[in-house]
């Protein structure tokens, strides 16, 4: 890194200011971390301050890039909008689940358990979520009308609808019609999607019978691989759906909210959710980092692959996490998880390789999408399984934010545009290749 400190000075020359690491993030409008990705991709130089302890920034500097990137004033911390909700919590590098841990629900509790305590505040142990016959084989159908090669998230937004249809009482919003919905959309949604061996193979695609007491985990494991299930994965995967079901006001949780405020039923809660879910920059995180760990393990370090993502300004995929400063506490937890599983060594080892590579340029720590994809490459799953494992697991999510939202009073969520066109009057357009009058 290029030190600015003494640049330009004379003798009796005023010392350019200098600016903390916050003072810098405030008037760039970004997080700390998002400095120190600034320095790492060579936009911004940094010098150590007086005594060792932390970066200081040329503040010349730092206009420059804030022009470049048009952000001057800081971004509000909880975005633009804010309201209340019982449902999720995230302070002090921790999160959770109706003023409850998340992280020890997730590690005691089964998805299906958690799931419940987030809709209803009642914990039912050894519950179970069943689809009914005749949804899942219209859900069945509709997947299987797809192309072969159809994504994940399209075959789960076609199950979404096909489910829809098959439900008379979609529209009834009171509580008790839309728990029942959700209880059977989401063993709806694992059950639809082929087995993991139709990658690969034409044959043998006939869907065995799934026991009616298996957990969630089980029945979603042969669609994500084909090797068989252990019990320590099986472990790791049900704590990951845990972990995952609610993280406050995500986009996509954003986005199913404005939908149940204007009273759209359950299953289009849950599309709406699903359509933001397959935006680049949310919900295809974990399969950048599947890709790269395996990269990491073809080439044998972090080292070579890490310096391909700087050298060509991408950002290295599976850390960071704007609202933790520290390690993720869902990575964390499924990292103590995964140690357990032996096949997950290499893969566990080649994400801390990761992390401790970045480290030297950017103080960034592991989120849940580099976990992930530990337990994705390690377990040979796809590079989208973890977008798969991330959209089952928070159905229930937004389902519990359409419950409180029905309560509130409908299509409250109106913001203004604020408007940068043309001044009117302006005069009607000409239609193109009509002459002037």
């Amino acid at each position: 890194m290029k030190d600015q400190a003494g640049s330009g000075n004379g003798p009796g020359a005023t010392a350019p200011q200098r600016l903390s690491t916050r003072e810098t993030a405030e008037r760039l409008g970004v997080k700390p971390e998002t400095v120190y990705a600034y320095v790492s991709r060579g936009q911004l130089s940094s010098s150590r301050a007086p005594g060792g302890r932390g970066s200081t920034f040329d503040a010349a500097e730092v206009d420059a890039l804030a022009r470049r990137t048009g952000r001057r004033t800081p971004s509000p911390a909880a975005g633009d909008l804010a309201f209340r909700t019982g449902i999720t919590l995230i302070e002090d590098n921790a999160y959770y689940f109706r003023g409850v841990d998340a992280v020890e629900l997730a590690r005691r509790y089964a998805y299906e358990e958690v799931a419940e305590w987030l809709w209803t505040g009642e914990l039912r142990p050894g519950v179970r979520f069943t689809a009914p016959d005749e949804t899942l084989a219209a859900a069945r159908r509709a997947v299987g009308a797809l192309p072969a090669h159809s994504g994940t998230t399209d075959r789960l937004r076609v199950a979404v609808v096909a489910s829809s249809t098959a439900d008379p009482l979609r529209f009834d919003l009171s509580p008790e019609a839309v728990l029942a919905a959700a209880r059977s959309l989401v063993p709806t949604l694992v059950g639809a999607l082929p087995p993991a061996t139709d990658a690969s193979s034409t044959a043998g695609t006939a869907e065995a019978p799934e026991a009616s007491d298996a957990g969630l985990a089980r029945q979603l494991w042969p669609k994500l691989t084909p090797r068989p299930a252990d019990e320590p994965s099986i472990a790791a995967l049900d704590t990951a759906l845990a972990l995952l079901i609610d993280h406050d006001l995500a986009a996509s949780t954003l986005a199913a909210r404005v939908a149940a405020s204007a009273r759209a039923h359950p299953y289009a809660v849950v599309s709406a959710g699903l359509g933001v879910l397959e935006g680049q920059l949310h919900g295809a995180a974990s399969g950048l980092a599947h890709r790269m760990l395996t990269e990491v393990l073809e080439r044998g370090s972090a080292v070579p692959v890490v310096a391909d993502h700087l050298r060509t300004g991408r950002r290295v995929p599976g850390l960071g996490h704007r609202l933790y400063t520290a390690e993720d506490p869902r990575a964390r937890a499924l990292f103590a998880l995964l140690a357990q599983v032996p096949q997950a060594a290499a893969a566990l080892a080649a994400a801390r390789d990761v992390v401790a590579t970045t480290a030297r340029h950017t103080p960034l720590h592991a989120n849940v999408d580099l976990a992930l994809a530990v337990l994705s490459v390690s377990c040979g799953m796809s590079a989208e399984a973890g977008e798969t494992v991330f959209a089952v697991s928070r159905t229930a999510g937004w389902i519990a934010h359409a419950l409180e939202e029905y309560g509130e009073r409908p299509l409250r969520m109106r913001p203004s545009g604020q408007y940068a066109g043309p001044r009117p009057p302006q005069p009607l357009p000409a239609a193109t290749g009509e002459p002037p009058r």
